[in-house]
């Protein structure tokens, strides 16, 4: 049963949906996922003996969530030669292409959180960048101003072009009481595109997130993704990826950074569907105070899937000693022409590291610090966007100088 049964009716999504002169497709989809969310799932979580970590269908909804509120502060930058349009706009003069695109990797049936933003959704982008086309940087930035926002990003590559993208989402005004933010992301990876995707979610920590990113990549396609969560009170994330075409190939790379009573429950899954296909799975957090944080790692090799490269590591670093992590990567191998492999460790700071620099005059607590910051080095590296990089070392600093 809806959560929301109350809050939203039919008659609340056609009245969000002529507001913006939909077509006709576009509000049957969104009804579509309004009558599903009595029959959808909240989306899977990690549950160990005696424990459910993250607990979805509990949060207040109805306090949250107001369809009509929905306010936000957007900016776009981009390259010339490809089309960066708020998603109406897309829809009003490339309607064919959003419409093919659509739902066509994120079925908005999924669970019961990607049905309810389907239904609810107000604000996106389309980026869309035409077969040869080669864009460095594209800028989409999302100031979360009203008690709820339900965002939308669709980019599509065609053949050979290539984009690198950073979406960023804060949060403006301050409001008493939790707020809710909902994202979903599609790319239509085209053969022989190359798409970096990052994100860098720095809600304040009033605020409950749920984000899904997931990627089609077809023949000799790239797309990466990293995933940066610094902010909310509480945040569930996943990024996928499904390696459909022949020498595909997909890298994520996540990083969060939670403190005082943050919770973060992170995703990354890949699906090598295709023959010659590679993944790369790289994710590192550091929790501190109360904070806690849980990881889910899924490899999923297909049977057709033959020569299959996959690895996956994933590293957390607890700070204190209230601080809480569980990490769960898993390898579903399908076809023995592959080589896979996967990890995942929990720790805190290496003492004798710590012991080498104190007993070099370096002060404790810059030393501590300088240890934390070079714990993200091998994800800073995998970064292109350059304001990505240095607002991800910015914030990290900022948290470990709040400490100190």
């Amino acid at each position: 049963m809806s959560v929301l049964q109350e809050t939203i009716s039919e008659e609340t999504v056609r009245e969000l949906s002529e507001a913006r002169d939909e077509p006709d497709w576009l509000l049957e989809t969104r009804l579509d996922a309004l009558e599903a969310l009595d029959d959808v799932d909240f989306p899977d979580v990690i549950r160990t003996p005696g424990r459910m970590w993250t607990n979805l269908a509990d949060l207040d909804y109805e306090s949250m969530v107001d369809p009509f509120s929905q306010t936000e502060t957007k900016e776009w930058e981009a390259d010339e030669g490809i089309d960066v349009l708020p998603f109406h706009e897309a829809v009003e003069h490339e309607e064919s292409l959003v419409r093919d695109a659509f739902g066509s990797v994120v079925d908005p049936e999924t669970n019961h959180l990607t049905a309810l933003s389907t239904a609810l959704f107000t604000t996106g982008t389309v980026v869309y960048v035409p077969e040869g086309v080669d864009a460095e940087d594209v800028t989409i930035r999302t100031t979360m101003n009203g008690r709820s926002l339900f965002n939308y990003t669709l980019v599509v590559t065609e053949q050979s072009a290539s984009v690198t993208i950073l979406e960023r989402q804060d949060s403006g005004e301050d409001l008493d009481g939790a707020r809710y933010y909902s994202g979903l992301t599609e790319i239509v990876g085209g053969e022989n595109a190359y798409v970096q995707y990052g994100s860098l979610q720095d809600l304040d920590q009033t605020t409950y997130n749920y984000q899904l990113k997931e990627a089609d990549i077809d023949t000799y396609g790239t797309v990466d993704f990293i995933d940066v969560n610094i902010g909310s009170r509480l945040t569930k994330a996943s990024v996928e990826s499904h390696l459909n075409g022949d020498s595909s190939e997909s890298k994520m790379v996540g990083a969060f950074y939670g403190h005082e009573d943050q919770h973060f429950d992170i995703d990354a899954r890949v699906w090598h569907n295709a023959e010659h296909t590679t993944a790369d799975l790289v994710t590192r957090g550091v929790i501190d105070d109360e904070a806690r944080s849980v990881y889910e790692g899924v490899q999923n090799v297909g049977a057709g899937a033959w020569d299959t490269n996959s690895y996956q590591r994933e590293n957390t670093l607890m700070l204190s000693d209230e601080s809480e992590a569980d990490a769960s990567p898993k390898l579903i191998i399908n076809n023995h022409d592959t080589e896979a492999s996967h990890s995942a460790t929990v720790g805190q700071v290496d003492q004798q590291d710590l012991f080498y620099m104190t007993s070099r005059g370096v002060d404790e607590r810059l030393a501590r610090n300088m240890l934390v910051e070079g714990f993200y080095v091998p994800v800073l590296e995998e970064i292109e966007v350059e304001e990505l990089r240095e607002d991800l070392t910015e914030r990290v600093r900022e948290r470990l100088q709040s400490r100190d």
